[in-house]
């Protein structure tokens, strides 16, 4: 998935995942639902291959930022994320 367009004013939602992640698709899977209904732009980044981002996330994956700030490792609590983005 691609980046935000300029001057979009939503909130920005960033999933880190990885090939083979369970708990990754699960995460996307919540995030996905909640997108509709909480009108964030979401970002899913695929830290395979690339040095830093494994080495930043890889033993916590799935990590999902809300605007830059870690807000979820693991596993995404729904009512948290409404929480968070309301």
């Amino acid at each position: 998935m691609g980046s935000i367009p300029s001057g979009d004013a939503r909130r920005r939602v960033t999933l880190f995942t990885a090939a083979g992640c369970g708990l990754c698709a699960e995460a996307l899977d919540v995030l996905r639902e909640a997108q509709p209904v909480l009108g964030f732009a979401l970002e899913v980044v695929d830290i395979d291959g690339d040095d830093e981002l494994e080495r930043r996330y890889r033993v916590l994956l799935p990590v999902v930022e809300v605007d830059g700030e870690q807000a979820f490792v693991y596993h995404v609590d729904e009512a948290a994320l409404h929480a968070l983005l309301t």
